[in-house]
């Protein structure tokens, strides 16, 4: 084995010391070899086969002889230092108050919803649904108006003309349907206000009762269920259920049902009533 010694920067070693440092190489590096044989670890490579470090590296004053025991424990500590370089440096982080309830204000469960009005504002819509049902009973208070004969039937314009023997709130009754025979359905229509611009069947039988002063607020269908008294009546008769609800007066059908046949809630034909509770004024 051949063992290459840089020379010093100031000259060459003697023969004597060069043949001496080369011999001694030799020697540590069979020691090497012999002693790495036969172990798991792969035998360090000879100091021949290494790359020559540099001369000023090579001709430290003092020289650092390697055993395998070393050699295991410098792996050792450089695997440590690689795993420790790598390890996650990972955080336990606390979200507070994720997945929980928000925290509810003070008094937060009494007050109002948002957007809904004060006790101030529903009286006052109150009072002014009151002024409106008011005006529209004196709207209604003469029936010098209203077309009558000897029979009651339903004009090409489609009115309804009152018998001449009908008692007077009955007439009263036909002259405020009259107002919205023809206007168009609108499902919740005559509920929010008594002048709408369109009715359904429970909010135009409420508004025809209103005005001759046989209702005080709009009732729905299944509200006319317990309206009145129960079976027919001798001039006006209600039939209702919870999906629908009409009524004949004088003998006129006035009922949403048909007003898109014939442009008018008024109609002389009769219909079905299977299915009904009949309903009518005490009295009437």
């Amino acid at each position: 084995m051949e063992v290459q010694v840089p020379e010093r920067a100031h000259g060459g070693l003697s023969a004597r010391r060069a043949l001496a440092r080369t011999t001694a190489a030799a020697l540590v590096a069979c020691g090497l070899a012999v002693t790495a044989c036969g172990r798991s670890e792969p035998a360090l490579e000879p100091a021949a086969e290494r790359p020559v470090k540099a001369a000023a590296e090579a001709t430290a004053p003092e020289e650092v002889v390697l055993t395998p025991d070393a050699a295991r424990r410098a792996r050792a500590r450089m695997q440590r230092q690689g795993r420790e370089a790598h390890r996650s440096r990972a955080q336990v982080v606390e979200l507070r108050g994720a997945g929980e309830e928000p925290a509810a204000a003070p008094g937060a469960a009494d007050a109002p919803s948002p957007g809904a009005p004060t006790d101030a504002e529903v009286r006052a819509e109150l009072r002014e649904a009151r002024a409106a049902l008011s005006n529209f009973k004196q709207h209604l208070d003469t029936t010098a108006y209203l077309q009558t004969g000897p029979r009651a039937r339903v004009l090409p314009n489609g009115f309804a003309v009152a018998p001449e023997n009908a008692p007077d709130v009955v007439k009263r009754v036909i002259l405020a349907a009259n107002e919205i025979a023809r206007f168009p359905y609108k499902w919740g229509g005559g509920h929010g206000a008594w002048r709408d611009d369109g009715y359904d069947c429970s909010g135009s039988v409420s508004f025809a009762l209103a005005g001759a002063g046989l209702l005080d607020r709009p009732l729905t269908s299944s509200g006319f269920l317990s309206y009145g008294a129960p079976g027919e009546g001798r001039w006006i008769t209600i039939y209702t259920n919870p999906g629908h609800v009409f009524m004949v007066v004088a003998g006129l059908r006035f009922d949403t049902s048909g007003r898109g046949r014939a442009g008018t809630r008024w109609q002389e034909a009769p219909r079905a009533i299977s299915g009904f509770a009949v309903r009518h004024v005490p009295g009437l």
